[in-house]
């Protein structure tokens, strides 16, 4: 099987040992994505309202990098530190993804790197060759 790896320069770069999105088998694997600006700004003490617009947005990112849209989406993994906030996510998301409705998974979580409160990675379908 060939597995491709890639990084989008829209967002910011890794910081660890990992590609932004890999693809195998017709799937596209995007890896985890927190509010971090395209300049490494951590969204740490920003409202979570604005974190989530940018992680929305770094998934974006990943998909124009795969070259394709939220339509391929398949599930999304929403991880978030504090479920009280869960309604003002779901608020935007549904804005974000519109009629299109991908399973979906939202966990809280005790904590989150850099102190950030939301991370989201996603499954997407790879267009047919």
């Amino acid at each position: 099987m060939n597995i491709v790896c890639r990084n989008s320069e829209a967002i910011a770069q890794p910081g660890g040992h990992y590609s932004h999105i890999c693809i195998a088998g017709g799937q596209i694997y995007i890896s985890g994505q927190l509010p971090i600006q395209l300049d490494g700004t951590k969204l740490t003490d920003c409202p979570f309202e604005d974190q989530v617009t940018q992680v929305l947005a770094n998934i974006d990112e990943c998909l124009k990098c795969a070259g394709i849209d939220r339509q391929n989406l398949v599930q999304l993994r929403i991880y978030i530190t504090d479920m009280k906030n869960w309604p003002k996510f779901n608020h935007l998301y549904a804005a974000w993804i519109g009629s299109h409705r991908p399973a979906r998974a939202v966990a809280g979580v005790s904590e989150l790197h850099f102190g950030l409160a939301i991370e989201i990675e996603a499954t997407a379908i790879a267009p047919e060759a």
